[in-house]
């Protein structure tokens, strides 16, 4: 049993900060009491450091090779593993205590979920699609993902990933912007296809995210019964309301197209760039859109949430992004805690803090729901009641 004390615990709920100390034990809270722990409790001073949830990053792919064009589907699933690994440990060093993944290739994101709970490797709790499911010649091609066409090859391929072990199914219901000839304003799926992996998901009390990044796509998919999004590159003011009233969610990874400097570090062609920075613009203003529209939004990178960019982890450039697109300080707090958390249909488990919940913590130095920007001086990072980090 130990406390943490000296602290102030951020409500994500309510924006409330209160003088409390939280008592662990077995990787779970226990109690939150303000004032300090009992007398001769064992006890971790945080100094006066703002206590918040663990991050919850809602879209990864942790066996991503940069550039893509380097991905080789041959590879061996042990390389692909051992450098998956080494990513999501660098997402939780950056306070990601649970990653959504949403396509991965050999299905490693379920590996490295079995090998973490065995203690083999650090990594954050993972919630894994395994391998996406996307159409021939589709926007899947060429990364390692399940290739349908057809309402019951769709159905067979998603019932293939939930068989494999996958909590959520991925599919790409629009081209994006990786290849500079591919567009996004065309539906590649049917919707008997949409229909068929929501009946799928549906069967496993699960959900489907789709990777989506105009209009028609997404109220077509919606009318399927999909109502997880991922990106929404081009959003106009109808759909964005459409979404908010059927209670749609959605992933804006902002960082694809608001990155250039960290494309270039990664090998990125400059027609990529150029695509990437071109789309920005738009891509802002229709996450504009959803965010007065009252759409539910939650945080998420595409790239890796633990790697360097813009002075701090891409995670935190995430969520200074959403807050330029017009979300509160408290709300982009929401975004990767509350919100990701119902997402991923884990509310009773992790994002927030109150007893009964993962012992999941990250610790800032000044009130992070005054300034999202104070979430870049991060120096504790706790995961299931263990200390992964403490800069002190």
């Amino acid at each position: 049993m130990t406390w943490l004390t000296g602290g102030r615990v951020v409500d994500v709920r309510s924006g409330e900060i209160l003088n409390a100390s939280v008592e662990v034990e077995a990787g779970v809270i226990q109690r939150v009491e303000t004032g300090g722990p009992p007398s001769g409790a064992e006890a971790l001073d945080l100094r006066g450091l703002y206590l918040l949830p663990g991050l919850i990053s809602c879209h990864t792919h942790l066996s991503v090779v940069y550039p893509f064009s380097a991905t080789d589907e041959d590879e061996s699933p042990a390389v692909t593993v051992l450098r998956a690994a080494k990513y999501a440990k660098d997402a939780l060093y950056a306070g990601v205590t649970t990653l959504r993944c949403v396509h991965e290739q050999h299905r490693v994101d379920l590996t490295i979920r079995a090998a973490a709970a065995r203690g083999w490797v650090e990594a954050p709790r993972i919630l894994g699609a395994g391998r996406a499911i996307s159409t021939t010649g589709g926007h899947g091609v060429g990364i390692g993902c399940a290739m349908a066409d057809g309402a019951d090859a769709f159905l067979h391929a998603a019932r293939a990933e939930f068989a494999a072990g996958a909590d959520h199914i991925k599919v790409f219901i629009t081209g994006g912007i990786a290849d500079a000839g591919e567009g996004f304003d065309v539906p590649q799926m049917t919707a008997a296809e949409m229909g068929a992996v929501v009946r799928a998901a549906t069967e496993h009390h699960s959900y489907v995210a789709a990777h989506a990044g105009s209009s028609a796509a997404i109220r077509q998919a919606i009318d399927a019964g999909i109502l997880a999004f991922e990106h929404g590159y081009w959003l106009d003011d109808e759909t964005a309301q459409f979404m908010a009233e059927s209670g749609a969610v959605l992933t804006p990874t902002l960082c694809v197209t608001s990155s250039p400097q960290w494309m270039r570090d990664h090998h990125f062609t400059q027609e990529q760039i150029d695509k990437a920075m071109e789309t920005g613009p738009e891509h802002l203003e229709s996450i504009r859109r959803a965010v007065r529209a009252g759409v539910n939004l939650v945080n998420g990178t595409d790239y890796l949430p633990g790697e360097p960019a813009n002075g701090t982890s891409v995670v935190v450039h995430e969520m200074e992004l959403m807050a330029r697109a017009g979300l509160t300080p408290l709300q982009t707090l929401q975004s990767v805690s509350i919100n990701a958390a119902k997402l991923c249909r884990i509310g009773k488990l992790a994002g927030l803090i109150e007893p009964g919940l993962a012992a999941d913590f990250v610790a800032v130095r000044r009130d992070p729901t005054q300034e999202v920007a104070h979430m870049r001086e991060m120096p504790f990072v706790m995961r299931g009641g263990q200390v992964i980090r403490w800069d002190q």
